[in-house]
């Protein structure tokens, strides 16, 4: 199959969900290529696979939106001229008012430059229901051609609702062809606001297990117990509260060293939390790391904790994959009862759930956790055992072949996927 990947910023480290899909589909022998815009990002922390394989040749990017607007206008002009005998008609619907700011501004022009020379596709996949809305846009206008799928993974079924409405979704739903959500949480979300029942199926975010090697946990001989927490500095990531809350046990285990492995609009903030908390000795803000460096610090670590909560804009988390790999490398870890995660942690099995924003309950359970290392490796292999079955990359790459298969069968008459004993999708009528 031929596959279009709409995206926004590619690639990002945060977003390794989109780079894992990707090399499931080539392995296959799919032709994929991507369309985002260019991060800005430290070229010595991309994911390695990108250069493997060679994903930026597969990648292509929009001419460069100048915020000045005469000169977007100027520059628009020339791409038009310089372009127009490719697509006329494509060219000319870019710039219909009835798409409002997208062509007021210019940005649908620019994004179809990337598209004129497309061939159809067999599917047009859309990473986020927000660049579901610009891939139903641009199949309209007959810049791309394919069947549109678009997966729900986080802030776009939760904050982008807050701000745009509930009905935002309503035209996307109606002209999409079938949907996916990284979690049954953000589905039954979706169909609250409208999607088909039979439209939507749940399909995870994929990690690949062997790249994360599994040991047991035991006290050290040093005595000293290492927390780690993996995730961008925002909101919705609560690392406040995990802050917070090793500043709690320190009081009684001052052996605690933490390290927080990301980067964000809060870093400042939270340096300013760990100074006044007068534990700048003992907790860490490391910055991005790439994955090699990333396992390395989660080899070294003994509980993970992932405080994530629902931001005042209503954002929220799906199960996210710094916690699936800490999982399958064997760390008890500590979440929240917060969006999807409840489908990945089981309390008192691979780990422990707390409210959000308790930074109390989050002691609790880290005090508990140094108190009775003797569950360490339980909690561990539990851990790693869900993640293999129900997250693993190379079976869910799989699926989603079949998806994409089902629905380019389809003609005018969708078919609901369903679950069948062996757990494979299939279609009935």
């Amino acid at each position: 199959m031929k596959i279009a990947f709409i995206v926004g910023g590619f690639p990002v480290l945060s977003e390794t969900f989109v780079i894992n899909q990707v090399i499931g589909l080539i392995e296959r022998g799919h032709e994929v290529d991507i369309y985002g815009i260019p991060p800005a990002i430290d070229s010595s922390k991309v994911h390695p696979d990108v250069e493997k394989y060679n994903l930026l040749a597969h990648t292509h990017y929009p001419p460069t939106i100048s915020k000045n607007y005469l000169w977007r206008i100027l520059k628009g002009i020339g791409l038009i001229i310089k372009n127009f005998h490719k697509s006329p008609l494509v060219i000319l619907r870019s710039l219909n008012l009835f798409y409002g700011k997208r062509a007021i501004s210019l940005r649908l022009l620019y994004s179809v430059m990337q598209l004129l020379e497309a061939q159809p596709y067999d599917i047009i996949h859309c990473q986020f229901g927000t660049y579901g809305l610009e891939g139903m846009i641009l199949r309209d206008i007959g810049a791309i051609q394919g069947k549109l799928i678009t997966t729900f993974r986080g802030y776009d079924i939760s904050l982008f609702i807050q701000q745009r409405g509930k009905h935002v979704y309503d035209s996307l739903f109606a002209k999409g062809d079938f949907f996916l959500a990284n979690c049954e949480f953000f589905k039954k979300k979706a169909i609250k606001l409208g999607c088909d029942p039979k439209k939507i199926v749940v399909h995870g975010s994929g990690i690949d297990s062997s790249r994360f090697p599994f040991q047991l946990r035991y006290p050290r001989p040093d005595g000293k117990i290492r927390i780690a927490t993996t995730g961008r500095l925002v909101e919705k990531k609560g690392i406040e509260y995990s802050i917070r809350a090793v500043a709690k046990v320190l009081k009684i285990y001052p052996n605690v060293e933490y390290t927080i492995i990301g980067d964000g609009c809060l870093k400042e903030d939270l340096q300013q939390l760990i100074n006044s908390l007068n534990i700048a000795n003992k907790v860490k803000l490391l910055g991005w790391k790439n994955q090699v460096e990333i396992i390395e610090i989660l080899n070294n670590s003994d509980i993970f904790v992932a405080a994530s909560v629902t931001g005042k804009d209503g954002n929220q988390d799906a199960p996210v994959n710094t916690l699936k790999e800490a999982m399958v490398m064997g760390l008890p870890v500590i979440a929240t009862l917060h969006g999807g995660i409840p489908e990945l942690v089981k309390d008192g099995i691979s780990g422990f759930l707390v409210p959000e924003k308790d930074s109390d309950a989050i002691a609790e359970k880290l005090i508990y956790l140094i108190e009775h290392p003797e569950i360490w490796s339980q909690m561990g292999q539990a851990g790693r055992t869900y993640v293999e079955s129900h997250y693993d990359m190379n079976k869910l790459s799989d699926e989603l072949v079949q998806i994409y298969q089902q629905v380019v069968m389809s003609s005018s008459h969708y078919q609901e996927l369903v679950l069948n004993s062996t757990g494979s999708y299939e279609a009935i009528n």
